[in-house]
């Protein structure tokens, strides 16, 4: 089977799979950057390979989420408990997209627990 020889970005598909879930964390250093490279690197090959479409669309499914759970816990900030729901989804992001990149780097698809099925497929 030649198509999981191909590279993607100079990568083996596993590891662009996986590439694809840490991405999400780079905005911890440059804010907003988690957000818009994972679907850069999505939408580049998405028609190239199923299993680069299925998890980047794992990993959007959940950043749409995210970005939901995260204004309504910056609503509830008022009220003291938003602030604990910030740092519960902080810590959720971060488990989840190393938890996604151990499992795609072993080939396995795993879908975010919480996350909203925005992108089928």
């Amino acid at each position: 089977m030649t198509e999981n020889r191909q590279e993607y970005w100079g990568m083996p598909l596993n590891t662009y799979c996986m590439m694809i879930h840490l991405s999400q964390l780079t905005s911890i250093i440059i804010p907003g950057l988690g957000f818009i490279l994972p679907i850069v690197m999505w939408a580049m090959n998405k028609d190239q390979n199923e299993e680069i479409d299925k998890h980047g669309k794992a990993t959007i499914n959940w950043l749409i989420s995210l970005f939901i759970y995260s204004i309504v816990c910056g609503i509830l900030v008022f009220i003291f408990i938003g602030i604990i729901g910030l740092l519960i989804l902080a810590l959720l992001n971060f488990v989840f997209a190393i938890v996604a990149s151990i499992k795609a780097n072993d080939g396995q698809l795993w879908v975010y627990p919480l996350s909203i099925q925005f992108l089928k497929w």
